[in-house]
């Protein structure tokens, strides 16, 4: 029986997590229950200073892996709940956001459509896919931020940032090491260096995907910040590279996470 690993980053998700993780655990028990898929949850708790901690503590899986850190972003998170993984040879290992945006049987639809690819990613803008409750503005935001990402670095996806993904631990281990941790364009910096260093071959196929009201993402700010970041990601990626000496002069707002 195959086995996934599935990291959870989690910095003060106390009013959304347990949430996540019940349902999770609900589903992909019942897979491990009658032999489908075997699998871990790894909680990456990074600079929580809410009671997140504690409510993960409460569930008692045996599957249930928590990793806790006092710095670090989401990028962060996410890498080193990828590195603990590979320890223990999962044959598939994705990531999630603690939301619950994506419910578990969409992200099960990852894993079963894997077959020979490296990896495979959700796409909420696919005519297949079931978005629920995204206002327009959210939309014409995220749309927009895409088609800007895929002119900078030439990413034949149609959505990047949603934040369901899965690989092959073969594709991570190779590339583990080269990844870029950040805060804001993890999910880029990712499929960049696969696609870069590996040529690694990842699907997009539709998924099912709910804008959940409490989300952190502010809105005006935010899209700035990411593009800001995406810039300076695409600058340590090309002959241009010096120049990202002077990102130390940029204001705070605009810095790469």
């Amino acid at each position: 029986m195959d086995k996934l690993s599935l990291v959870i980053p989690a910095h003060n998700e106390s009013g959304r997590i347990e949430r996540t993780l019940r349902e999770y655990f609900s589903y992909f028990g019942e897979l491990k229950k009658n032999g489908v898929l075997d699998f871990e949850i790894v909680v990456v708790l990074n600079a929580c200073s809410d009671n997140t901690s504690e409510i993960v503590g409460k569930f008692k899986d045996k599957e249930l892996v928590i990793l806790d850190f006092v710095r670090g972003g989401k990028g962060f998170a996410i890498t080193e709940g990828f590195k603990d993984a590979l320890k223990r040879g999962s044959d598939f290992i994705g990531f999630v956001d603690a939301d619950c945006s994506t419910p578990p049987e969409a992200f099960y639809d990852l894993v079963k459509n894997i077959g020979e690819a490296d990896g495979v990613i959700a796409d909420r803008w696919h005519k297949d896919s079931i978005v629920a409750k995204q206002t327009f503005f959210r939309q014409f935001l995220s749309r927009g931020y895409n088609f800007i990402i895929r002119s900078l670095f030439f990413l034949p996806y149609n959505d990047t940032q949603c934040g369901a993904k899965v690989f092959t631990r073969e594709i991570l281990e190779k590339n583990i090491h080269k990844m870029v941790s950040s805060q804001w364009n993890y999910d880029i910096a990712l499929l960049f260096c696969l696609k870069k260093e590996s040529r690694a071959r990842i699907k997009s196929i539709p998924t099912t995907w709910m804008d959940e009201e409490a989300s952190k993402v502010n809105i005006r700010r935010t899209p700035v910040t990411m593009f800001a970041s995406a810039v300076r990601l695409r600058l340590i990626h090309s002959p241009l590279r010096f120049t990202v000496r002077f990102y130390r002069k940029l204001p705070q707002w605009a810095k790469f996470h």
